[in-house]
């Protein structure tokens, strides 16, 4: 081994386990992830920090006996917790990162929300929601910081495309090293700006997911399809696709308790029209669920049409909430298959569950959201 590679090596082992992990699966392309040599994956999605001030921030709908110190640091402490407990390959923040009303900067604000995930050495990824431009920093500007910040897989917008809002990327994981597809994206991640409000003249509420990022989300989808199915070792159908944004879309509203996992606590805020976006979804063909925030006492989960619709619950003690009801996260773990040589083909299965910000750190409703080959997919 050459002094190079005793260097490399002995700065990893310096590393944390999830910082270790993060560097082994952190090959490929730029803006990639990799699965590892177990054939997992798995995404920490954490929504709705509204994180503001730090220490100084007091924390909203919680318990009488829990007021007392209780702040944006519970809420970095919670982070931290998931990180140790399920050492996800990536963490995802769907927007309310912040909440600039409260927050006297928003930069210092963004830092010390995220900090948590750059602290662990984990790739990490984010949108924005409705509040992250209501302090000290436009939407772009806020956009702006965050994929300057250390770790970070965001993107401003792809490189030479018109397209509306900030925050318009798309993540790629191949598949283990030395497997079939190691040259491949075997889950493709989606993020997009659903925006704050209605800039429309007549229509009031909530932002949407506009025509142009629908045109530049389904050309990506098409072209990520071609690249999966095409040569060498073409592939039956799409590698499976993951959305994230952060207001629900007017499809939330199709469930009742029969057919959702989770529960459902407050009315949908979605935006007051329909712009279409869960059509393009369908019409894409590789979409297997849509993760979003927003709605914090809404965790749940169903299927519509075989693409999953699943919120995260609330995250942020500085966030409403309901008092006695935990704030949570959701994790999504993905899977490979064994290939006939003993080594990992593609994506066996996906599921996902939730933690809550308990003393066990519960784990509740687990589903699988997609499996190979089953019916419906």
């Amino acid at each position: 081994m050459d002094r190079l590679s005793l260097f490399v090596l002995a700065c990893l082992c310096l590393l944390s386990p999830a910082a270790t992990s993060a560097a082994v699966r952190r090959q490929g392309p730029p803006s990639s992830l990799r699965f590892g040599p177990s054939g997992d994956f798995k995404i920490l999605q954490v929504a709705d920090m509204h994180y503001a001030d730090g220490k100084s921030t007091p924390c909203e709908d919680v318990l009488p006996d829990q007021v007392r110190g209780c702040s944006d640091l519970n809420t970095s402490a919670f982070i931290r917790r998931m990180i140790r407990a399920e050492r996800p390959d990536l963490v995802v923040f769907t927007g309310d990162n912040i909440f600039g009303f409260d927050s006297a900067d928003a930069a210092r604000s963004m830092d010390a929300a995220f900090a948590p995930a750059m602290e662990a050495g984990l790739p990490w990824a984010a949108v924005l929601g409705n509040h992250d431009q209501e302090g000290t920093l436009s939407r772009e500007g806020v956009m702006r910081h965050v994929v300057g910040m250390k770790g970070t897989l965001s993107r401003v917008n792809p490189e030479g495309v018109e397209i509306d809002g900030y925050g318009n990327y798309h993540v790629e994981v191949y598949g283990a090293v030395g497997s079939v597809v190691s040259n491949k994206s075997v889950v493709n991640l989606y993020f997009l700006d659903s925006g704050d409000y209605s800039t429309v003249a007549g229509v009031g509420g909530y932002g949407w997911i506009k025509a142009s990022q629908q045109v530049w989300f389904k050309q990506t989808s098409d072209r990520l399809q071609r690249e999966y199915m095409g040569q060498p070792e073409p592939q039956k159908e799409p590698a499976p696709g993951l959305v994230y944004f952060h207001i629900p879309l007017p499809e939330f509203a199709s469930f009742d308790s029969s057919n959702f996992t989770g529960v459902r606590q407050e009315g949908i805020s979605s935006a007051s029209i329909n712009s279409g976006f869960f059509t393009t979804m369908l019409e894409a063909g590789d979409v297997k669920a849509a993760f979003v925030g927003h709605d914090h006492i809404n965790d749940f989960c169903g299927k519509l049409t075989g693409i999953h619709l699943c919120y995260a619950g609330g995250f942020g003690y500085h966030a409403y909430g309901k008092a006695g009801w935990s704030r949570r996260a959701r994790v999504v773990y993905a899977s490979l298959e064994k290939a006939v040589d003993g080594g990992w083909g593609d994506v066996k299965s996906i599921k996902t569950w939730k933690r809550l910000d308990d003393e066990k750190l519960s784990t509740i409703d687990m589903q699988v959201l997609w499996s190979k080959g089953s019916p419906g997919k």
